[in-house]
């Protein structure tokens, strides 16, 4: 069966997320962090994450700004930081994460081709709509879905779910593209095609599903799906 629909995680697939640390660090009054803004970009980056799985698992649903906020607060204590005005500017940063240099030409092939295309994320819906204003992809994308709708966060199987929802179809006319190996492991197990963004080249992870196509960016997602 051809591919029907593509569907994008947002955070770290799309976006870097370790774009908001990196912009702070070389902007004035973000002298503090210096050389370890990858470091503080990484725990921030894990924490949030870490947030939305026990959240999940504890039935406690808050909303993605506040489990970001939250994972960054954790992070800057880490780094013996505690500075209101950049943590404010950090979250500001987040809302403007620049898009992977690749990102606007691959969705312009995907629509040339006539694809529908999407984000489905942990996001909430004006976090979503500020990244991809910023990012000047906000026209290239056909819908964006989140998790707030449901009041709980990937990988639980109705965030895949408003996809099919969406746009009337079955899992497995579904592309699904992650650069998270957990969230595309519960993508898989729905049912969905699923391709792993491996920017890192990274071991795949041990879980139940795991991807069936695996690319180090998303320069070649065009022809992939073009495959079916």
């Amino acid at each position: 069966m051809p591919v029907a629909t593509v569907i994008f995680d947002a955070y770290g697939t799309l976006f870097d997320v370790a774009g908001a640390a990196r912009r702070a660090a070389a902007e004035p009054g973000g002298e503090r962090l210096g050389t370890i803004w990858p470091k503080l970009a990484e725990d921030w980056r894990r924490k949030q994450l870490e947030y939305t799985w026990l959240r999940a698992i504890m039935g406690q649903h808050a909303d993605f700004a506040q489990v970001t906020a939250e994972g960054l607060d954790w992070a800057l204590e880490a780094a013996g930081i505690g500075d209101p005005t950049l943590r404010a500017r950090l979250l500001a940063l987040y809302d403007e994460l620049p898009a992977y240099p690749e990102v606007p030409a691959m969705l312009e092939a995907l629509k040339a081709m006539g694809l529908p295309r999407a984000i489905l994320s942990n996001g909430t819906p004006s976090m979503l709509a500020a990244a991809t204003r910023s990012a000047g992809i906000e026209s290239l994308l056909d819908a964006c879905l989140s998790v707030e709708s449901i009041g709980n966060f990937k990988p639980d199987a109705r965030v895949y779910a408003l996809v099919t929802a969406h746009f009337g179809c079955v899992a497995d006319e579904v592309l699904f593209v992650s650069s998270n190996g957990w969230d595309v492991a519960g993508a898989s197990a729905f049912g969905f095609r699923t391709l792993w963004v491996n920017r890192a080249g990274l071991p795949v992870d041990r879980l139940p599903a795991g991807p069936h196509h695996i690319l180090s960016d998303l320069t070649g997602l065009p022809a992939l799906a073009a495959e079916g």
